[in-house]
């Protein structure tokens, strides 16, 4: 018998569509190519917007004591400009390395009686004409060629590389903005349970403690142009890059100048993605793969679970009502619920690239630090 869906991708979107969909009691199989647990490139914070929704799921119980409590967000800018963010008393993020937090989502998804396999999926099975193509199942790799596997819903969830949205030309890489990624974990000597954005011209740095003496350094810059790309800074060698980035900076040399990170740097990117279009009936996009650019707010895994659970409910739809427009459905369910927030980034973005608009950001930051501290607020969904 066929599954009522195939989600391709068990990252926190494909994980949370997965449990919201086998707890309404679809049959649904579940697809990853890597096999878990996994080191995925993040910030590894989780915002209190976020950690709300996982308790609302039922999904909080298993992942708060595997994480780091945080108590707010530290940003600085340029000229010596530093300023603390704390969330509402009654409220408070999370830091977790997305090893532990994509496992755990996946263990819970397992347990809500979601059937999964580690195998890379090559293709959609489309039928009907190429101008109104119908995605019946995928095919995937097998031991002595590929089989097929068929659903009434495919849920494409498989990241910012996605091989259905990219195979079915449904999205591209934008030639602007054209950014890339680089993270590592370092020795921290400086204890903290507050996240932190370190914000300079043309490139921003956060870092988040994970507990143990740990913390994630990520590193988000633009392929060319501005300082962060002087032959100083060569992206053909990703661990010299954050390693120069880091020595030039006044605010983490002293922190983690000259140490070894604790595992080798992963660079991922161009990091953007435009859905060009999803008008594909029986198929929907979920996390990365129905849009993203770098959210510096921490927003990612925000979109990401929301997102796979408003994938959930439209397939929900489909299997029920037979709508053969779920995908459209879906659509108008993720404006009306990230609208707001996708402005908010673009904003953030666009401040942080313009070099005189952080100066004067900055100078407002020094003169009137509680817009900051709201900005802050805001962004974390408290």
């Amino acid at each position: 018998m066929p599954d009522d869906v195939l989600i391709v991708g068990a990252g926190p979107a494909g994980a949370v569509a997965a449990i919201v969909l086998a707890r309404a009691g679809a049959r649904v199989r579940l697809l990853e190519r890597a096999a878990f647990p996994r080191d995925k490139l993040c910030g590894d914070t989780i915002n209190p917007g976020t950690l709300g929704m996982l308790r609302r799921l039922g999904l909080a119980a298993a992942v708060e004591p595997r994480a780091l409590p945080i108590d707010g967000m530290i940003v600085t800018g340029e000229g010596g400009i530093a300023v603390e963010g704390r969330y509402p008393a009654d409220q408070r993020g999370l830091a977790i390395s997305r090893r532990d937090f994509d496992a755990s989502l996946l263990e819970q998804a397992i347990a809500a009686g979601v059937a999964f396999e580690c195998v890379a999926v090559r293709e959609a099975i489309v039928d009907g004409p190429e101008i109104a193509p119908i995605v019946r199942g995928v095919v995937v790799d097998a031991s002595g060629g590929r089989r097929q596997l068929r659903a009434g819903v495919v849920i494409a969830a498989d990241g910012r590389r996605s091989t259905l949205a990219f195979g079915l030309r449904l999205a591209r890489h934008p030639p602007r903005p054209k950014r890339w990624a680089i993270g590592a974990y370092f020795e921290d000597p400086i204890r903290s349970t507050f996240g932190e954005m370190h914000i300079r011209r043309g490139r921003y740095i956060g870092v988040a403690p994970l507990g143990g003496g740990i913390s994630n350094v990520c590193l988000v810059l633009p392929w060319s142009g501005g300082a962060a790309t002087s032959r100083a800074c060569d992206f053909r060698d990703p661990p010299g890059l954050l390693r120069n980035v880091i020595a030039a900076d006044p605010a983490l040399r002293g922190r983690f100048g000259g140490r070894a990170p604790v595992r080798d740097p992963i660079m991922l990117g161009p990091l953007a993605v435009d859905v060009v279009r999803d008008e594909v009936e029986g198929l929907l996009l979920a996390g990365d793969a129905a849009g993203f650019i770098d959210p510096m707010t921490g927003d990612g895994l925000h979109f990401a679970l929301r997102g796979g659970e408003l994938a959930a409910h439209a397939a929900l739809s489909a299997l029920e009502d037979g709508r053969a427009d779920a995908h459209v459905q879906l659509e108008r369910m993720r404006r009306q619920a990230f609208r707001s927030k996708w402005r908010f980034n673009r904003a953030l973005r666009a401040l942080a690239a313009s070099p005189l608009a952080m100066r004067v950001a900055s100078r407002g930051a020094d003169w009137a630090p509680s817009w900051v501290e709201q900005t802050i607020r805001y962004a974390g969904d408290a």
